[in-house]
């Protein structure tokens, strides 16, 4: 009999167990289930990847070439990031209708979806520059003094010190940055679109670059206010010195021939 009560099991014997399974299956689920979200993430961008190679085919390799690597109507792409494609096609800037100095800005041809599927294709053809996320070009707290002086010091003598934009050489032009969204100016920060010099993090951080999206925003708000009066479309002095030749000259030439003339009647009288 002693035997038989040796060999019998604890009441809470059941509960332990129990709780080994649930701790056992908690702890494989723990193990497995991110390796699990790693590869739908993976499948997912592999199928983004393949649907941009499609749309890529389509749209782009006629200038580009079959696989990136550029031809005579258009440059390369191996290596210039998902940021620049992001930028270069939500802006309608690409496909470009024709070859040009410079290409203008227009409606945009595919959707947001579509431009990250190439976006995600270009960028597995070489590293790049990675489109920036919604945090990285949040103005919210940015130095607006600090983003006027490094506008100042590495912008406006393109843009105008107010983003207006100007003219360069050979037909091109630096855009008018009045409506330009945060994220396209930081993009464009980022990759140095056409004519544009790049400024990467490790030559302006990404601080800096907030600075200026600040900037850009307070000049170009309806609380800014224009202390000169008619500012000539904001071109600094070359607008304003044709605004004196034409308008200042042209009256010092209407007064001397009135003089002229007023000094010939009074002669002949």
């Amino acid at each position: 009999m002693k035997k038989l009560s040796a060999r019998r099991r604890h009441p809470l014997a059941a509960v332990v167990v129990l709780l080994l399974a649930l701790a056992a299956t908690g702890g494989l689920y723990a193990a497995f289930a991110p390796a699990g979200k790693a590869q739908a993430d993976e499948t997912a961008q592999s199928l983004a990847i393949e649907e941009g190679k499609k749309l890529y085919a389509v749209g782009c390799a006629s200038c580009h070439g079959t696989g990136g690597q550029g031809s005579s109507d258009g440059p390369s792409l191996v290596g210039v990031g998902s940021a620049a494609v992001d930028f270069q096609v939500s802006t309608g800037r690409m496909p470009a209708q024709q070859p040009g100095a410079q290409v203008p800005k227009k409606p945009v041809v595919y959707s947001q979806a579509q431009t990250d599927q190439l976006a995600a294709y270009i960028a597995s053809l070489g590293a790049g520059p990675i489109t920036p996320n919604a945090k990285q070009y949040d103005p919210a707290g940015a130095d607006v003094a600090n983003g006027g002086e490094l506008f100042r010091n590495n912008c406006a003598q393109c843009h105008n010190f107010t983003g207006e934009g100007g003219a360069l050489t050979h037909g091109k032009y630096a855009p008018n940055l009045e409506d330009v969204t945060p994220k396209h100016v930081y993009e464009a920060m980022l990759t140095g679109p056409q004519n544009m010099p790049s400024f990467p993090d490790s030559t302006m951080p990404e601080k800096q670059k907030k600075d200026i999206i600040a900037y850009l925003q307070h000049v170009n708000g309806p609380y800014s206010d224009n202390p000169g009066g008619l500012k000539l479309g904001g071109l600094g002095p070359v607008s304003e010195g044709l605004f004196g030749w034409i308008f200042g000259l042209g009256a010092l030439i209407a007064v001397a021939v009135w003089v002229a003339a007023h000094t010939a009647k009074a002669k002949k009288s």
